[in-house]
């Protein structure tokens, strides 16, 4: 299979998807494909439905009360809306990264190791090489392999985000979402994980909702804009910046709004 042909592989396949908060209609008829290895930004003004569609890629929008969901999305070849896969299976496979580093009030090494020991590897070795491979791949392990007994409460607030993705990681998903995950922090931890994130979809499918439009055109294959909670326009990043197709988008994107 040629490289191009790999980056058109669809991981999700998004149609006439719908989202009911009791009677607000949230998500109106979203139709768009996002592709195996790329990175998918998801930009648009605050409330027009980006974080909740985000989180209906892992199905954690569902177990909201009140909410109802309609279309499709197809993952691994399954409608997930209807055909509601077992969600520990699904979140191992779909792992989130949220606005602010959410680490457990554990050690750095229990923090990693926790997605393995919940999916029954036991063995301390292979335990010990699967966190020092996801601190590796967040670029994070020379920081801390000598402390990794410490509460990961003591990290600085981006080295807390990096170590939020290595437990990610450590289940091999396919792919990781991020809900605004630089929004908290200073600019120079903010530019580590836009590093981190384009070394990451080397090996998987990154969606990251931003209300940064320059993080979006620096990091992203495709932008989606939202608005209204309705998907607007979908392309290739470069082309959406410089020349959308839609009067919504252009305006958005030059700051008449939002």
């Amino acid at each position: 299979m040629t490289t191009a042909a790999l980056k058109q592989e669809t991981v999700f396949d998004i149609n006439e998807m719908n989202l009911w908060y009791d009677q607000f209609h949230a998500l109106k008829d979203i139709t768009f494909p996002i592709h195996k290895k790329e990175v998918t930004a998801i930009i648009g003004p605050s409330g027009c439905g980006k974080s909740t569609f985000i989180k209906s890629l892992n199905l954690m929008a569902s177990r909201i009360p009140g909410v109802k969901m309609t279309g499709d999305i197809t993952f691994n070849h399954q409608n997930i809306i209807i055909n509601k896969p077992n969600l520990v299976d699904l979140r191992k496979k779909v792992g989130m990264i949220f606005q602010k580093g959410n680490p457990f009030p554990q050690s750095i090494f229990e923090n990693v190791a926790y997605g393995p020991k919940i999916h029954g590897i036991r063995n301390k070795k292979r335990l010990q090489e699967m966190v020092e491979d996801s601190l590796k791949k967040t670029a994070l392990w020379d920081e801390v392999k000598d402390r990794l007994n410490v509460n990961a409460f003591d990290l600085s607030g981006g080295q807390q985000q990096r170590l939020c993705i290595a437990r990610a990681i450590a289940t091999n998903p396919d792919v990781i979402l991020f809900d605004e995950p630089t929004s908290a922090l200073d600019p120079v931890s903010a530019n580590k994980i836009e590093e981190l994130i384009l070394n990451l979809k080397q090996n998987y499918t990154i969606v990251i909702v931003t209300h940064n439009m320059q993080q979006a055109a620096r990091i992203s294959d495709k932008t989606a804009f939202f608005l209204h909670g309705r998907m607007i326009e979908h392309g290739d990043t470069n082309q959406l910046f410089s020349n959308p197709k839609n009067k919504e988008t252009e305006e958005y994107i030059t700051g008449r709004f939002g």
